[in-house]
């Protein structure tokens, strides 16, 4: 490293033209993609394959700069041709700190974004849909959004710059600084040997800050938007359904299953295991608007869908039965969305020995009897079935 190249050596040239490359196809598509509508699976179908494009494009940048950068910090490269521009040097400087950070932040930002949260447009590339030490957390994949959609206009404004700067070289100079980057032999005049003041570094450190620090504002004021949940009151009920019990959802969208959870939700049971053929009955009310979906909450909270502002709460009620074995059974009424169907909810009672009751169940939906994304017509986009599980500990009330 200390002799001063005139050019940039064949592996460093092909690292920048495959980065541009890669930056020139994902920022289009992501912008694209952003603006479909998804109202019908057809459209659902588009906007999810030019994000996966977008996604699986992003991660080749994320390796691909990582490599540039490991190249540049172990091999020599040519310093400028007019060092005695002090600021143009320092603002040249800058903006390579800057673009080197933004090309593995920002797609480093979006991934874990995606492993935060689950479904919608799955990443091609074979090693999984997950990250180490990401867990699916919303809060975690707000943050990560918003640090994502700030990065990524640092990257945008440091490419214009770099771009700039390059037609200035070629314009305006006429020298030979755009011709160091490109293939095959060039009339390269000599150069000093390249050293980057500590200032340019600790510039893009700067602004890196600021940017994180306006995604956190963003982040912070993302959690006021969409529909509240509405407060549902306490029940009378003859057992007590105990802290920490689950209500989840089970959708398949484009073959990819996401889970969901229900925050809110209350059930009056009455029960008796003495009885029978009929052991009591269960009447259960759910707060629509305390769903948690993944990245397609806010879609499932629209009209077309769960409609939560219109009904903000769903019952189901029936009376517990059994066919003779260990499981129960509910054959009864669920009103969800305006409409009264059918569902049959199986389960399981585990006794822990100290008066309380483990509940265990399962119960499949039909979203379209409901009409529950309706225009999503083809399975393969949006599965017609939708899979509720229950697990609960409950005791006796006094």
């Amino acid at each position: 490293m200390s002799a001063a190249p005139a050019t940039y050596d064949t592996t460093a040239k092909a690292f920048h033209w495959v980065t541009a490359l890669l930056i020139f196809a994902i920022i289009p598509l992501g912008l694209i993609a952003n603006k479909l509508p998804y109202d019908t699976s057809a459209e659902l179908a588009q906007k999810a394959l030019l994000f996966s494009i977008h996604k699986t494009l992003g991660v080749a940048v994320f390796f691909v700069a990582l490599g540039r950068i490991l190249w540049a910090l172990s091999h020599a490269k040519p310093g400028p041709l007019h060092p005695e521009r002090k600021a143009e040097t320092f603002l040249a400087e800058t903006v390579h700190w800057l673009l080197y950070g933004s090309l593995v932040i920002a797609p480093l930002t979006g991934w874990i974004h995606h492993a935060a949260t689950t479904g919608f447009a799955p990443i091609w590339w074979p090693f999984g849909q997950d990250l180490p030490l990401v867990p699916k957390d919303e809060g975690i994949a707000h943050l990560f959004g918003s640090l994502h959609w700030v990065l990524t206009k640092v990257m945008a404004a440091s490419i214009l710059l770099h771009v700039a700067g390059a037609l200035k070289h070629r314009i305006v100079d006429r020298d030979a600084t755009l011709a160091r980057m490109w293939f095959g032999k060039a009339d390269v005049p000599a150069a000093p040997a390249h050293r980057a003041p500590i200032a340019a570094p600790l510039a893009a450190v700067a602004v890196f800050g600021l940017a994180s620090a306006g995604a956190a504002a963003m982040n912070a004021g993302s959690h006021d938007e969409g529909i509240a949940a509405v407060a549902l009151e306490e029940v009378q009920s003859g057992w007590t359904v105990m802290d920490g019990g689950t209500l989840a959802i089970t959708i398949t969208q484009l073959g990819s299953e996401v889970t969901g959870t229900f925050a809110d939700w209350t059930a009056e049971i009455d029960f008796d295991s003495e009885a029978g053929p009929e052991f009591g009955n269960v009447t259960a009310q759910i707060a629509i608007g305390s769903l948690t979906l993944g990245s397609v909450t806010d879609q499932a909270m629209g009209r077309d869908f769960f409609d939560a502002e219109a009904f903000p709460t769903a019952t189901f009620t029936g009376p517990i039965t059994s066919d003779g074995g260990a499981t129960y059974r509910v054959d009864g009424m669920l009103d969800l969305k305006g409409v009264t169907a059918p569902v049959t909810l199986l389960f399981d009672l585990l006794d822990q020995g100290d008066g309380t009751v483990l509940m265990q169940g399962a119960a499949e939906v039909d979203r379209l009897a409901h009409g529950i994304g309706a225009s999503q017509n083809d399975a393969g986009t949006l599965g017609f079935g939708v899979t509720v599980d229950i697990d609960f500990m409950a005791v006796p009330s006094p």
